[in-house]
């Protein structure tokens, strides 16, 4: 045993030794992992991996070491797919990455690898065209073979734009002249979806690039164009009529997350400070990257719906300093997300303060788990992260059992400066005992603020009272709050169950599971819905924090949220005994308080003629037929909104501009403005080759929960079957000639994810068929399912399964680049991934799984949980223990990185539980941990296999 350490940090035991215990089981492929990048082997090659594995590594060999070439079960590996899982080799050479694509200038800046999105390149010197990324073929990548792709050669024959001509404005096509369209958009690549099976990393690619023709926009800048982290298209080329929509079979929608981060100063965005904001006099469209300016520059035409502007004469001056400047470099020429000040007239009303009215349950059951002292300890200690910049916020306190209690809470300048308690009984016309002194501001209250929050708990420490007329206070919370418009944060164990919106113990078990499982999901009382739409009118968002051991009528109480622009949080079982649990609600509602909302907002997307926004998804009220409205606007959903196209578009291309007006958090008026450009074409394979799967999924989601609410659990998951082989038909019968031999499934590489993540959706617990899953737990799922931003959601629906005992080394420490925490290669969700001597983290965004394989050795169980045996192995909800060793620190910061939503530019407060499980321990949470094995079968779902079988029968 003494052989050399050679590589191991720590001194390691040799790799050998890990594994005494463990010969490789049956139908466990090898574990591996890619070989670290270059410069980190050591001399000749010779160091050892670190591994708590019995095989040596061998690239090429096992787990998900090639992209796209995993086997079916027990089948053997296919020699690796090309780059992006399933392209055929090309017959031409393609230019390295990095190097100047088709069409772009020499030295243009091309995106880095692995950051996540492409940087943009200006395509043919105009427009924020994206490079592809490593897995996506350049513009210029041939055509792919067979006769979609001869059809699609066919339709690509039009050529480009000429040069402008000498003397022209930057970037403008000449008078006369339209830009032409792009002589190539994304190249269709069929692959067989049997044969090659899909690889979990191509999840993580960009969506197809965005393709415009040179010189869509106004100036040269990278940035003309919008980020997909703001506005993500379900297709990045638009076909140009509704028959050729309707053929395609795909939807076309918007994926929209105006923000990416809880606070600004995390993801800065253009600010035009001088209030100079030029609109189309006919379609209130804001000035953007790409319209055309005429008349020496004097006017503007408009690029939605063609109108020609003057343009204003405070666009060229600098009004403070008493200057012409350049419009050239104005941020809403250059940039295609830009936040304008706005000027009085868009204010009905000086701008609103930050109000915030807090609802404390404090019926026994909430008492007694330790809810209401937590909650008032956190507020405490959150103080000084409400914003309140501008020293206007305001706070006010109710609490809520039988009856009502208010706080009157005096100024810190009073000299008798007591805290009162007024309780009201009368539950169905509560009045307000004293209107004036129950919304204090913060600044001039601090102390009594503080001294109120600490005596709070022992108020009502020995309450036995099981009552909560939530519906009446928050009745009564409305009135106090709607003159100035804010936030209810309602905190309660209970299910309220007399007064107002009273709602009855509806659970039972026997509908669980059947078709009438879904009356369990709707809501039980109307008062909840036509209280929301009052609220929203008088400026009032509800958010729900939901805490009950029993049922609470998840399905009634989160119409609330659904329909203020709020979000429901549950904790199902939570209990303030378990530090667990006190620490990880502590943490996100500390998040919550400190988030910066906007406020009286409301959404809005313009489009180029032709296209109309015909239906909106997410937590908000539609006040009328494209207005959204939000009394409070998070930070942490995200919108769908369906595209109609309406009559032919003409133009080459087509812009759709999001606008939301809101004040901000310290007290201005702004809009936020995203414009996003689309190239369109006449041509089916153009549509099919780009083709966003991710934002198709989102789409889909949305649809589903929509489906389940009207009409059941049962049609939503059909729904989303037979969408899917709508698809593939589609796609066999127009584009792959309709005649595969050797019962393939052909599909574009670009949709490969669709059928595992349309599973993967069907075995969400949101609308998984089991008789297992309480309505709470569905009906909080739902909410999850539409209002989750992007990435998140994905991973919602596809988790994330990550080995961790032979993570490659480079895995669990930051980049030696970027500085980022490098997460090991993920691996596709199935047991045939998992060995028995292996350590696995499962993590689907909300829950986190620390899986401990049954034969696992002693050297492991030491090295990450401080140890000997595994029987002394702490399941359940658990902190792994800090230890002084490589291995356990490369493990936390695995974890960490994991949760880590800000590198992936989406705002969220959700710190997911971690879970440890034994594989030979605990049943029921081992059963928990395989439901999101998406590709196994479980409960009455089908494994991924016998869903890809089904998916060729039905299209065949």
């Amino acid at each position: 045993m003494a052989a050399p350490h050679d590589g191991y940090g720590q001194g390691y035991p040799p790799a050998e030794q890990y594994a005494q215990q463990s010969p490789v089981q049956q139908g466990f492929a090898a574990t591996t992992s890619p070989p670290p990048p270059a410069g980190q082997e050591h001399e000749g090659g010779k160091k050892k991996k670190r591994g708590y594995a019995a095989q040596a590594y061998d690239f090429g060999a096992g787990a998900n070491s090639a992209l796209g070439g995993q086997p079916q079960a027990g089948g053997a590996f296919q020699p690796p797919a090309p780059a992006f899982g399933g392209y055929t080799a090309q017959p031409e050479a393609q230019p390295g990455y990095g190097a100047p694509q088709y069409g772009a200038q020499a030295g243009a800046p091309v995106g880095t690898p692995g950051s996540g999105y492409p940087a943009a390149t200006p395509y043919g010197g105009g427009v924020g065209y994206q490079a592809p990324e490593p897995g996506y073929p350049g513009p210029g990548a041939p055509a792919a073979g067979g006769v979609g792709g001869i059809t699609q050669g066919m339709g690509q024959m039009n050529v480009g734009g000429q040069p402008p001509l000498p003397g022209a404005q930057p970037g403008q096509p000449q008078a006369g002249q339209a830009a032409a369209r792009p002589a190539i958009l994304n190249p269709l690549h069929p692959t067989d979806l049997l044969n090659q099976p899909f690889n979990v990393a191509e999840l993580d690619f960009p969506p197809p690039p965005i393709i415009l023709p040179p010189n869509s926009s106004v100036t040269p800048s990278p940035d003309a164009n919008c980020p997909p982290k703001y506005v993500r298209s379900t297709l990045n080329a638009i076909p140009t009529t509704h028959s050729l929509l309707k053929k395609s079979k795909l939807p076309f929608a918007l994926v929209i997350q105006p923000y990416t981060s809880l606070h600004d100063v995390d993801d800065p965005v253009p600010i035009v400070q001088d209030q100079v904001i030029s609109r189309c006099r006919r379609c209130r469209s804001y000035i953007n990257p790409y319209v055309t300016f005429l008349d020496h520059g004097h006017r503007w035409r408009c690029n939605m719906c063609n109108l020609t502007n003057d343009v204003p004469q405070a666009f060229d001056w600098d009004a403070a300093a008493q200057k012409s400047v350049d419009r050239w470099q104005r941020p809403e020429l250059n940039h295609a997300v830009v936040e304008f000040v706005a000027p009085q007239e868009y204010m009905v009303r000086p701008p609103q303060p930050l109000v915030y009215l807090f609802l404390f349950d404090v019926s026994y059951a909430s008492v007694s788990c330790g809810l209401l002292a937590t909650s008032a300890r956190t507020i405490l200690d959150s103080l000084n992260r409400i914003p309140n910049a501008d020293r206007r916020t305001r706070v006010g306190f109710m609490a809520v059992d039988s009856s009502l209690h208010y706080f009157a809470v005096p100024k810190d300048s009073e000299e008798s400066g007591e805290t009162q308690m007024l309780v009201v009984s009368d539950l169905d016309e509560p009045f307000l005992p004293i209107p004036q002194e129950l919304l204090v501001p913060l600044s001039e209250s601090r102390l009594s603020v503080e001294k109120f929050l600490q005596q709070l708990p022992t108020m009502f420490q020995n309450n036995t009272n099981n009552g909560s007329c939530m519906g009446s206070a928050l009745r009564a919370g409305h009135k106090l709050i709607s003159p100035l418009g804010g936030k209810i944060t309602v905190i309660t164990a209970s299910l309220p169950n007399i007064g107002y919106g009273k709602l009855e113990m509806r659970e039972d078990k026997k509908l669980l599971g059947t078709s009438k499982e879904s009356s369990l999901l709707q809501t039980g009382n109307s008062f909840y819905k036509s209280f929301a739409v009052e609220c929203s009118k008088n400026q009032v968002s509800i958010d729900m924090f939901l805490f009950s051991s029993q049922y609470q009528d998840v399905a009634s109480l989160s119409n609330l949220p659904r329909y203020t622009g709020g979000q429901t949080y549950f904790y199902p079982g939570w209990n303030a005994g378990r530090s667990e649990d006190a620490i990880k609600f502590a943490t996100e509602f500390s998040d919550y308080l400190s988030a910066e909302i906007g406020l009286e907002a409301v959404l809005r997307v313009r489009a180029t003629t032709g296209l109309r926004m015909s239906t909106f998804y997410g937590n908000f009220f539609n006040r009328s037929s494209d207005l959204c409205a939000f009394p409070a606007f998070p930070r942490d959903q995200s919108y769908v909104v369906e595209v109609a196209i309406d009559e032919s578009l003409t133009k080459n291309f087509v812009c759709m501009q999001t606008a939301v007006l809101h004040t901000t958090s310290n007290g201005e008026r702004r809009i936020r403005v995203m414009t996003l450009a689309l190239p369109t074409t006449t041509n089916l394979a153009d549509v099919y080759a780009s083709a966003d799967q991710c934002a198709i999924t989102t789409f889909f989601s949305h649809k589903a929960v929509e489906r389940s609410l009207s009409s059941g659990l049962e049609p939503a998951r059909d729904a989303l079957q037979s969408k899917l082989v709508e698809l593939l038909q589609t796609f066999k019968k127009e584009l792959a000639g309709g005649n595969m031999g050797g019962g393939g499934l052909q599909f574009p590489a670009n949709l490969r994810g669709l059928p595992v993540l349309f599973l993967g959706l069907i075995k969400n617990v949101g609308l998984r068929k089991s008789a297992q899953i309480p309505s709470d737990l569905r009906s909080a799922a739902l909410c999850q399912l539409s209002t989750l931003p992007l990435p998140l959601l994905m991973q919602y629906i596809y988790p994330r399964l990550y080995s961790l005992h032979d993570m490659p080394d480079n895995a669990g420490v930051p980049d030696p680049e970027t500085g980022l925490i490098v997460l090991p290669p993920p691996l596709n969700l199935s047991s045939e991934r998992l060995v028995p001597y292996g350590l696995y983290l499962i993590d689907d965004g909300q829950t986190q799984f620390l899986w401990v394989g049954r034969d696992a050795v002693p050297q492991l169980l030491a090295d990450v949980f401080d140890i000997a045996d595994r029987t002394k192995l702490k399941v359940g909800k658990s902190t792994l223990p800090e230890l002084d060793n490589d291995f356990n620190e490369r493990i936390r910061a695995v974890l960490q990185k994991s949760k880590d939503y800000r590198s992936r530019s989406v705002g969220s407060i959700i710190v997911p539980h971690l879970y440890v499980i034994r594989e030979d321990g605990d049943p029921s949470l081992k059963l928990w941990a395989q439901t999101l094995l998406v590709e196994d079968r479980a409960d009455q779902g089908m494994s991924f296999q016998q869903w890809m079988g089904t998916l060729r029968d039905k299209v065949s």
